[in-house]
């Protein structure tokens, strides 16, 4: 047991953080040695499988994250863009393998992943889910062989507590819809339509967002043209999909170079 990698989960009170500690300890591939909160929150201190009401994993709840990746093979981290920054510097002090599943980051911010990159792995995905990473490419090759007669809408619906939109995996379909286009989604990018807004400009790439529930996550790729559509759609009914997704690549990152990666090079794609 105690030669299986050993891993970090950065956020852990969150849904996302109790989903990847329930993950961890179930997948039988890695070991859980560090659970990290923020200084303050009630759950420092004490064990991390108490707090989250079930039996004792003898981890405590950490808010010192240097020293937890200190004895850590990976981190997974999903909680905020400021927050992982630090943590990424971190990590590659640690030469740990950082895992960021994180959303909402700016251009800026991800820029200041790359020192962190060059002493060790780094791998970040707008999405971590198997099912999502096959709709990229599909989205990739069908903008690639249609041309601008076909408007190309990003719809996606996640639950009420989402903080930003479009949702990471949006932004990542709509990257592979403009590279197939070969053209800069910062080009063509069209948000938040409100009032007269005119007619749509051709060849841009839309955005549209609902929140609401707890829609787990739901993304519509439709490429629309006159007389036709075509509708790529991934559903997650479970967020442990990220999480298996998330371990995964934790895993796979163990022998890799120092570098950023995302998941379609975890899954071979």
């Amino acid at each position: 047991m105690s030669t299986l990698p050993g891993i970090v989960v950065t956020g852990a009170s969150g849904r996302m953080g109790q989903m990847l500690i329930r993950t961890i300890q179930e997948s039988g591939k890695a070991r859980l040695v560090g659970a990290l909160e923020r200084p303050g929150h009630d759950w420092v201190g004490k064990d991390v499988g108490v707090c989250m009401g079930g039996a004792p994993l003898g981890v405590l709840v950490e808010d010192d994250p240097l020293e937890a990746f200190a004895r850590a093979h990976a981190v997974i981290d999903f909680t905020a863009p400021a927050a992982t920054v630090e943590f990424a510097a971190l990590a590659a002090q640690a030469r740990c393998v950082h895992v960021i599943g994180t959303t909402g980051m700016s251009e800026a911010e991800i820029a200041k992943l790359e020192p962190a990159s060059r002493h060790a792995v780094i791998v970040r995905a707008g999405n971590m889910s198997l099912g999502v990473n096959l709709l990229v490419k599909l989205t990739q090759k069908v903008a690639a062989a249609l041309d601008e007669d076909f408007d190309i809408e990003i719809i996606e619906a996640h639950h009420h507590h989402k903080v930003d939109a479009p949702s990471g995996t949006a932004l990542m379909l709509g990257e592979a819809a403009a590279e197939g286009r070969g053209v800069q989604l910062a080009d063509v990018s069209d948000r938040g339509r409100d009032g007269i807004t005119g007619a749509r400009k051709r060849g841009d790439i839309g955005f549209s967002a609902i929140r609401g529930g707890d829609i787990v996550g739901e993304h519509d790729v439709l490429f629309a043209a006159p007389g036709e559509r075509i509708v790529l759609r991934h559903v997650a009914t479970d967020r442990a999909i990220f999480a298996r997704g998330a371990l995964r690549a934790a895993l796979w990152g163990q022998d890799k170079k120092p570098g950023e990666y995302d998941m379609m090079d975890v899954l071979g794609l």
